[in-house]
């Protein structure tokens, strides 16, 4: 369909390939039309298809996949139909059909696509510009597939417009097969529709004959046995359809001879069926199941006994099988279901009507059917012993006595045939057959033939043959002309002899057939040669189907009045009691009739003509006789004669009228109103006739006949019928009427004088005040009509009748009743206005309706929306649909009448106005309703062609109204209201969503702007106008405008902007002159802009444009500097305003740049509050409860404690400064206590108690003293995790401004490691892409348009060192104030300096550490903020091996005194864990790469400024020795009895160590200790991430920093090449035997961990940690799995078997695990955590640190510090308990949950992907035993997320809990959990993730043993 312009021919292509279509061209040249000459549906589906077929491909997108297979459906079934239509070669009726479908699939998919609805008219798509705005509004309505559609037809239906007669159905039935094969005879099959409320079959039969195989006995009818029953519907629920079968029965008798007997009948409930049937479009197949009758008796009524369900008197098939037959319901009249199903009747279908007349007789509908149903007979026996079988044999005769051939019909679907033979019933001498015959006789053969029944015995004896023995006879009419009665008729039986021939039946027709013919004629002789047998008896019953022959004594005495003129008074008295039926039949007779006896004596019989003349014009109102009136209509036309009648019914007329005053019963008035139309037609008819024959004579007299009968007329409507009802009635028959006979005198009258006839008719009405409701109904449908009749369309005529029309109408709406039989009214006559408006007359009428509507329009619409308004709200009595309609329909009359108004009609209407007052009252309504147009949707959302259409008109009347405004309501007579009305109707129109043309396709936005241009910048235009035209005025307008004007120049039209921006200015100047600065506008102007461009909208354009053009404008005024600044800052709102999409980060960053704009900026304090409610807001619901507490307290911060009253504000109540400030600090609190920083909370606590103490407010203050003293125990018991830090930059032109080119450190989520960090922050910024090196980026990145991110880890500086060096504080405590408060962030780099050494790198390994500072401490009111400056330093290798050495032993002798003071109970492991750990790596090589580096001689002399630094390392490594053998002490008092063979290896391997160390410091010098540190130096030199970066712990050597980021910048795992493992390694080109000694340097033979969510980069991290970088790592968690090799192998759970009983101690085994990972990276993280047990409820604690021995507490100040190895201990009470418990190896990224520790005897925390692994560095000897341990005794199993238990003698934590849950750890719950009842198991204390928990005593037992361990302290 797309249209492509040939500019050139070349033969480039074969020219019979291009198919040429004609097509008409507008607007020749580079923007031409092109239309092409098709029918234009067609050219809709091309243009909708191509916009379909993007919008298509869209829900794939959105996975809308449902609706996407539906479109294409659709979308495919139109271009097939398409291509039908474009074929050709349909008939009319058929391209109709198709455009139907068309039209109903274009729609559908308009609507579930979110596309226009389009107003059609015929499947065409209607011009909006031809056709009134109200008929477009109703095409609109009925194009709507929906409720709608019926209101509006039961609207039509309201004008009067005449009753639909009932739609015909017609039933098609198909015997498709017969399956009873067994009976083995002939078959007749009759089909029939029987009523069971009337206990009556309704329809002819349906007649099927079958040979014996059950095959059609006809061959031509294989397939063809189908019959269209003809039925009413509204009978459905009682019909059945019945069908029954006769035999051909052979059997009994010779082969010739043939009965007929009863077989078996089939049932099919219609009430069933019709449903299913009614919704298919085809056929449907059922099987009815035929029942055989048990007696023969009871034959007649079998379908009867089947329908009760009398089952004993039936028999059921034995089969299911039987008829099967298919049923279709089609709906119509006969002709619209042969057109639309031709195949049908091609097949020979067989049409059977419905028994007797149909509801609606058709004239023209010849027929003349005798319906004659046998009912039964009474036979005597006749000396048999049985009883006979007998059969009944009918003829038709005629006069003449011959046989008349094809009268007697079985059924339809079989021909006629000359004789009828009955079925036989076996042995019954008083056989019932209720069988029903069809006699078509022609209606010339009817009158003298007669009916003769033979009845015959058929004997199984004699030969079979069939013997005569009587007859019965009727004729068909009777003397009188009438036909047999529709009755039962009992026969009078002769008898005869077997050999009667009946040759003469003259004989037997002088003999009476039944008893009323007997007693006509009592005289019959009897010698007569038939004999009646009186004991016998034959009863039929009739009914005449005749459209030619009545049965009517009545009818036909009036036809034959001339017979019996005295009795004419008497016969057309009688005429009423005739049927309706027989009237139409003779219709033309009795009319003729009529006037013939009128002409006959006008005097004496005029009166009663007339009176029957109204009585049959009436019945032709009946919906069953409706269609009779064209045969009327055609009689008065053609067959008429009386020419004379029309004086008597004119003085008959005026005579019932003139009465209608007095007489109280005024039925026959009411009739004679109600025939005013025929009688007019009458009348006008016989006037012309007489006129012809005359030529013209008695004009005058005739015309003033008809006035005054028009005077009666006006009589009667003007009588004061409130009283009287039947009144009423005689005034509504004549109104309803009244609009019918303006055609009839229009034959006679001109134009005009019709119209005046029927404008004083219609103006004698009463007003509506006096007249009662019912009234106002009939009087309104009267003026409806008369305005659709054909006299209205006349000019000459509508200047005459409108006035009145309009008066009426005015009135209605003035008491806003019945409004919409007047809006009917109103868009009938605007769409005759528009059709005729190239009329000059139709200025004047619009001019009319100017000045009586167009105000009391208004005024309704007003009431109606207002109405609506509150219904909404109230839900009133009236539908929301009605209210809906009215509205619509009354704006569309208001916008019809608008848009047929001119300049001149404009101008006339403002001269008009008497006063000021007036106009301003006007001009308020009409901007009112135009307001409430913009406002309510008054036309639902895809009524696009009507908004825009409403938009054009309101902007025109805009126009016109403008001028208007200006000149009465300017200057000095200024009127505020009537500007603010306009104004503000400018802005709801500017911002209408139907005219933002941006939000739609290219060619639906050229189609608007090519017929209406851009309505936005017109009334932009108008608008800015207006507002200079107010000139002084404008300052009424200031600040109040800014806001809607803001919204105007925020829609993205830059001419828009354009010429609203400038105003701004104005109004600054104005204001400036006015009161010397710009204070209102600059607060409305910011309060307004936030708020818009919150919501999203403007844009980066709108915000240049808006800096650019009012700094243009200030440049000149003499206020400029104030005026720049305030521009500058607003544009700089705007830009913290202007975020893209909405994600959380975003928003909150938003938000903190506006709290800090209006804090700095622009000190706005109201709006400062408010953003920081809206900042806390949006904590809250990210739950960033710390960030949310800190946001409260800058408001907190604000008020004093005062007892100054304050308003109320947002949702703060009026109440006093003091309690609104405790209200903030209660509520502030709470947050701090959610955000687990009790730390913050604690001052506040105080500032409150402070308060309540100084009023004495006691109990107030214990409860906030009890909340300080909860926070302190939440501090020592609850678990806190540490957050990680990144570092983030934003590099390039694409990120918003408040992040382009800035860097910012950000506090992690809890648990959130690195690479998650990232995955976030590359889902906010979808388009971001991910920087791979740390290195700061260059120019070109930071000018690019794009955006990079550049993420990495950084370690917290602490800023309060002095808690944290002090020794007694526990871990817990210190842990807080590692990562919160924190302003200074780190990370290092590792790089060499100099000539790297092949063997020993260690010698040229430096670091580079750069310090971060940010602009505000985190956390605070964000959980992030940027970087304000940045800090370099680089540390040498030897100060890097000292802090090493150094971090080690405080971190051993942390762990020490730990077991020394049993603050770690029971489980050794992680002493053994460490010990080994330290002494394998000094042994194997690890310590030895610092004494080659540092002590050699070489080194010493080149470096002699570091002689100081190589003493404090000999110093160092000396103090481990030590150290270690303390820890050996303990480990011997406390190893288990299994773990000997392993203290043995330990003990040994010091031994080599101490040599080793003793052997260097003799070498080199005696005063050096030995060396003996875990750090071996690879690792540092790969990780060099400080341990204070993880855990805060300051101790821990600043080299281990670089490695962190550098994993941060890889690629996620998947990519990573193994490549890729060392990376930071090879880059500087070292030697693979380096990572060889890495992995024998830190972890010993024991193969590196695997973590299967880690990558092969970060698993060579790993194994190249340190093993001290486990105190990173090791969390408050047990560990959860054991070691495991580099292959991922799975993880499997170790079952537990329980060992010799022993103390709780040694029954709780442990793995002996920690992580290989430095914690360089977030990825490779692991949390691990010791489990404490314990059996005891928590009594007191006594046993705190002070309680230590002098002699444990270390000297060294970091005593406290870090103590990177705690205990990880696993009890278990009863050991069985593990028995049953299995867990699956857990890679999940969480801490599970929910294990109950009272169920489980011990728990470990799996490792959560991404922790770093379980894999533990262990000496040689030392794995094969662990392995065996493991399998022993330890099965992985949950932790729950307990809060810890604290036992008797257990000091106070030893670190605060961390401030946010990492992997793996345990969030609190109530911490009283456990407190009395058996043993169980403890849940680990919550630790960062360094574990330093105290050890809990489980048991006496291990009590016990716990204290005589307890001397070993003093070694």
């Amino acid at each position: 369909g797309e249209t492509v312009q040939i500019l050139e021919k070349f033969e480039v292509f074969p020219a019979s390939y291009i198919h040429l279509k004609k097509a008409i061209v507008t607007n020749r040249g580079p923007h031409e039309t092109v239309v092409p000459l098709e029918d234009p549906i067609v050219t809709e589906v091309t243009l909708t298809l191509q916009e379909w077929a993007l919008l298509w491909k869209q829900l794939y997108v959105k996975h809308k996949v449902d609706l996407f297979y539906k479109v294409r459906h659709v979308m495919m079934e139109l271009i097939d139909l398409r291509r039908q239509l474009l074929s050709g070669h349909l008939t009319q009726d058929q391209s109709r059909d198709v455009k139907r479908h068309i039209t109903v699939r274009l729609d559908w998919g308009n609507e579930h696509l979110g596309l226009d609805l389009v107003p059609r008219k015929e499947f065409e798509m209607v011009d909006e510009d031809q056709i009134s705005v109200s008929d477009l509004y109703k095409m609109h309505l009925s194009s709507r597939h929906s409720v709608q559609q019926s209101t509006t037809q039961v609207i039509r239906q309201r004008h009067g417009e005449p009753c639909r007669v009932p739609v015909p159905h017609h039933l098609l039935v198909n015997l498709k097969s017969f399956t009873y094969n067994s009976i083995g005879e002939d078959t007749d099959i009759f089909f029939s529709l029987y009523d069971l409320r009337e206990g009556k079959t309704i329809s002819e039969k349906f007649m099927v004959r079958l040979n014996k195989n059950g095959g059609p006995k006809n061959p031509e009818k294989v397939d063809r046995l189908c019959a269209l029953f003809t039925f009413s519907k509204t009978l459905h629920d009682l019909i059945l359809f019945t069908g029954r079968m006769l035999l051909n029965d052979s059997k009994k008798g010779p082969p010739h001879v043939q009965y007929r007997r009863p077989y078996g009948c089939a049932v099919l409930a219609m009430s069933d069926v019709l449903q299913i049937i009614s919704e298919l479009k085809e056929e449907k197949d059922f099987v009815l199941k035929v029942y055989t009758c048990n007696n023969e008796n009871e034959w007649y009524q079998i379908h009867e006994n089947i329908i009760r369900k009398s089952s004993t008197k039936y028999t059921a098939p034995s089969t299911n099988y039987g008829l099967i037959i298919s049923l279709q319901l089609l709906r119509g009249d006969m002709e619209q279901v042969r057109r639309e199903n031709p195949l049908i009747f091609s097949r020979g279908v067989a049409i059977t009507r419905k028994l007797g007349f149909p509801d609606v007789i058709m004239p023209g509908d010849v027929r003349n059917d005798l319906y004659l149903t046998l009912e039964r007979g009474d036979f005597e026996r006749g000396g048999k012993s049985v009883q006979k079988n007998i059969e009944v044999t009918m003829y038709v005769i005629y006069a003449d006595g011959e046989v008349l051939k094809d009268c007697i019909s079985l059924g339809s679907g079989e021909p006629n045939i000359p004789e009828y033979r009955s079925f036989v019933l076996y042995h019954n001498n008083s056989p019932r057959w209720s069988e029903v015959i069809k006699l078509p006789i022609p209606i010339d053969r009817f009158r003298g033939s007669h009916l003769r029944f033979e009845f015959r015995h058929c004997s199984t004896k004699d030969k079979g043959e069939k013997k005569l023995y009587g007859f019965a006879f009727t004729p068909l009419m009777r003397e009188d002309g009438t036909t047999l009665s529709d009755e039962s008729h009992e026969l009078y039986v002769y008898k005869c002899d077997e050999n009667t021939t009946f040759s003469n039946h003259a004989l037997y027709l002088g003999l009476p057939c039944c008893k009323d013919d007997f007693n006509s004629c009592p005289n019959i002789p009897s010698s007569l040669i038939f004999q009646r047998s009186t004991k016998e008896t034959f009863w039929i019953a009739t009914q005449l189907s005749s459209t030619k022959l009545t049965q009517n004594v009545d009818l036909l005495a009036l036809l034959k009045w001339k017979a019996h003129p005295d009795r004419v008074m008497d016969i057309l008295g009688r005429l009423r009691h005739v049927s309706g039926e027989e009237i139409v039949k003779f219709l033309q007779d009795i009319l003729d009739t009529l006037f013939s006896i009128l002409d006959d004596n006008t005097d004496k019989y005029g009166p009663l003509v007339f009176q029957s003349l109204v009585f049959i014009i009436n019945l032709l109102r009946d919906s069953k006789y409706y269609h009779f009136r064209p045969v009327m209509d055609t009689y008065i036309q053609k067959h008429f004669a009386g020419a004379l009648a029309y004086k008597e019914l004119i003085r008959c007329l005026k005579w019932y009228m003139d009465r209608s005053a007095e007489v109280v019963r005024q039925d026959h008035i009411q009739e004679a109103m109600r025939a005013l139309e025929y009688l007019f037609k009458f009348i006008i008819q016989s006037r012309i006739l007489y006129s012809r024959a005359t030529c013209g004579m008695e004009e005058e007299q005739f015309r003033i006949s008809i006035q005054e009968l028009f005077q009666s007329i006006r009589f009667v409507l003007s009588l004061d019928s409130r009283n009287s009802e039947t009144l009423i009635f005689t005034q509504a028959a004549l109104l309803n009427s009244f609009p019918a006979i303006f055609d009839e005198l229009l034959q006679m009258f001109t134009v005009q004088e019709v119209a005046e006839f029927v404008r004083g008719t219609l103006g004698s009405m009463p007003s509506t005040v006096h007249i009662g409701q019912s009234m106002d109904v009939v009087k309104l449908q009267s003026i409806a009509r008369t305005v659709d009749s054909r006299l209205f369309s006349f000019p000459e005529s509508r200047r005459i009748l409108l006035p009145v029309v309009l008066h009426h109408i005015h009135l209605h709406l003035r008491q806003q009743k019945e409004l919409l039989i007047c809006s009917g009214i109103l868009s009938s006559i605007f769409s005759i206005i528009k059709s005729s408006s190239l009329d000059t007359s139709v200025q004047e009428e619009v001019e009319m309706m100017v000045e009586s509507l167009l105000d009391v329009l208004l005024q309704t619409l007003l009431s109606i929306m207002s109405k609506s308004q509150s219904q909404e709200a109230v839900r009133g009595q009236r539908c929301p649909q009605c209210t809906a309609e009215i509205t619509g329909e009354y704006v569309s009359c208001l916008l019809s009448l608008l848009r047929q108004m001119t300049d001149i009609h404009f101008q006339h209407l403002m001269e008009n106005f008497q006063s000021k007052d007036e106009l301003k009252e006007f001009l308020l309504k009409i901007l009112c309703v135009f307001r409430n147009l913009m406002k309510l949707s008054i036309f639902p959302r895809d009524w696009n062609i009507m908004r825009l259409l409403t938009s054009n008109i309101i902007l025109t009347t805009a126009q016109q109204l403008a001028p208007a405004l200006h000149k009465n309501f300017a200057e000095t007579d200024f009127d505020f209201k009537v500007w603010n009305s306009y104004f503000s109707l400018a802005v709801l129109y500017i911002n209408q969503p139907s005219l933002q043309l941006e939000n739609l396709s290219p060619a639906k936005r050229k189609k608007i702007l090519d017929k209406y241009g851009d309505m936005r910048v017109m009334m932009t235009y108008e608008l800015f106008n207006m507002w200079q035209n107010l000139g002084e005025n404008k300052i009424h307008f200031i600040p109040g405008m800014i806001g809607p004007f803001l919204g105007v120049t925020l829609v993205p039209q830059v001419e828009v902007r354009n010429i609203m921006i400038p105003i701004f200015h104005d109004m600054m100047d104005w204001e400036q002159r006015k009161n010397g600065s710009f204070k209102q506008v600059e607060a409305e102007l910011i309060d307004k802009l936030d708020s818009l461009v919150s919501e999203g909208k403007g844009d980066e354009n709108y915000r240049e444009l808006f800096g650019l053009l009012l700094l243009e404008k200030i440049e000149q005024e003499t206020w400029r500097e104030t005026g720049i600044s305030f521009v500058t800052s607003v544009t700089r709102l705007m830009e913290d305003c202007m975020k893209g999409d909405e994600t959380e980060n975003k928003k909150i960053g938003c938000t903190v740049n506006l709290l800090n704009f209006y804090k700095s900026e622009i000190n706005k304090e109201e709006m400062y509050i408010r953003y920081i409610h809206k900042l806390c807001d949006m904590h809250l619901q990210a739950e960033n409860y710390t960030e949310a507490a800190f946001t409260l307290l800058l408001y907190w911060e604000l008020l004093h404690w005062d007892e100054r009253p304050v308003k109320e504000f947002l949702h703060y109540p009026a109440q006093t400064e003091w309690h609104r400030k405790e209200g903030l600090c209660r509520k502030v609190i709470h947050y701090f206590n959610k955000g687990k920083c009790w730390e913050y909370g604690i001052p506040l606590c105080r500032e409150l108690a402070f308060q309540y103490e100084s009023l004495y407010d006691y109990q107030s203050l214990s409860w906030i003293r009890k909340m300080e003293a909860a926070y302190y125990d939440n501090i020592m018991e609850q678990q806190r995790l540490e957050p990680e830090f990144f570092r983030v930059g934003f590099y390039g032109r694409k990120f918003p401004f408040f992040l382009r080119n800035k860097e910012f450190v950000c506090r992690g989520h809890d648990y959130e490691r690195l690479e998650a960090f990232q995955q976030r922050m590359l889902g906010e910024f979808p388009q971001a892409i991910a920087m791979q090196h740390p290195n700061q980026p260059d120019e070109a990145i930071l000018q690019c348009d794009a955006q990079y991110l550049q993420i990495y880890a950084v370690a917290p500086v602490p800023e309060s060192v002095t808690v944290l060096q002090m020794d007694r504080v526990p871990d817990r405590i210190k842990s807080f104030y590692r990562v919160n408060n924190v302003r200074r962030f780190r990370y290092d780099r590792p790089f060499h300096k100099g000539p790297k050494d092949r063997d020993n790198e260690f010698k040229s390994l430096w670091i580079e550490r750069t310090t971060l500072i940010l602009t505000h401490p985190l956390p605070g009111i964000s959980r992030w903020f940027e970087v304000d400056k940045r800090e370099l330093v680089e540390v040498s290798p030897l100060e890097n091996a000292v802090s090493v050495v150094e971090n080690k032993n405080q971190e051993l002798r942390t762990l020490i005194s730990q077991y020394q003071h049993k603050q770690l109970h029971g489980n050794i492991n992680l002493l053994s864990m460490t010990l080994n750990g330290v002494i394998d790596a000094a042994v194997n090589g690890g310590i030895a790469r610092y004494q080659e580096a540092f002590f050699d001689k070489e080194y010493i002399t080149s470096h002699p400024e570091d002689t100081e630094k190589i003493t404090q390392l000999k110093d160092l490594m000396q103090e481990q020795v030590h150290i270690l053998g303390v820890g050996l002490a303990v480990h011997e008092k406390l190893v288990h009895p299994e773990m000997r063979p392993l203290h043995k290896k330990l003990i040994d391997q010091f031994q080599m160590m101490r040599s080793s160390l003793c052997h260097v410091s003799a070498q080199e010098d005696p005063s050096s200790s030995s060396l003996s540190s875990t750090h071996s130096a690879p690792s540092q030199m790969i990780n060099s991430t400080p341990s204070t970066m993880r855990v805060g712990s300051p101790s821990l050597p600043d080299k281990y920093r670089h490695n962190r980021e550098m994993l941060m910048l890889l690629p996620p795992h998947r990519e990573r090449p193994s490549s890729a493992m060392y990376s930071n390694i090879t880059e500087n080109g070292q030697p693979p035997n380096f990572q060889r000694a890495l992995f024998h340097q830190v972890i010993g033979p024991c193969k590196p961990c695997s973590d299967p969510n880690l990558s092969v980069a970060e698993k060579g991290q790993h194994l190249s940690m340190h093993f001290d970088a486990f105190h990173h790592q090791v969390s408050d968690l047990p560990p959860a799995l054991p070691a495991r090799s580099l292959r991922k192998s799975p993880l499997h759970p170790i079952p537990a078997s329980p060992t010799s009983p022993q103390s709780v101690l040694d029954g709780s085994n442990s793995t002996l695990s920690g992580s290989a990972s430095s914690g360089v990276s977030s990825l490779s993280e692991s949390n691990f955590g010791g489990a404490t047990s314990s059996s005891d409820p928590p009594a007191s604690r006594t046993d705190t640190l002070e309680s230590v021995p002098s002699s444990q507490a270390w000297t060294t100040d970091q005593e406290d510090l870090d103590s990177p190895y705690q205990p990880v201990r696993y009890s278990m009470s009863e050991p069985d308990v593990l028995e049953g418990v299995k867990s699956p190896p857990c890679r999940s990224n969480s801490a599970p949950g929910g294990v109950n520790p009272a169920q489980v005897g011990y728990q470990i925390q799996p490792q959560a992907a991404g922790l770093g692994c379980t894999g533990a560095p262990q000496p040689d000897g030392l794995q094969q035993q662990q392995h065996q341990f493991y399998h022993h005794h330890f099965h992985p199993h949950y932790i729950p997320h307990n809060p810890p238990l604290y036992h008797l003698h257990e000091p106070p934590p030893a670190l605060p809990p961390k401030p946010y849950l990492r992997e793996g750890c345990i969030p609190e719950e109530d911490p009283l959990m456990a407190q009395s009842g058996p043993p169980r198991p403890a849940v680990p204390r919550p630790m960062p993730r360094k574990i330093s928990q105290p050890i809990i005593a489980a048991t006496k037992d291990e009590q016990a043993k716990v204290a005589w361990e307890h001397g070993i302290s003093e070694e």
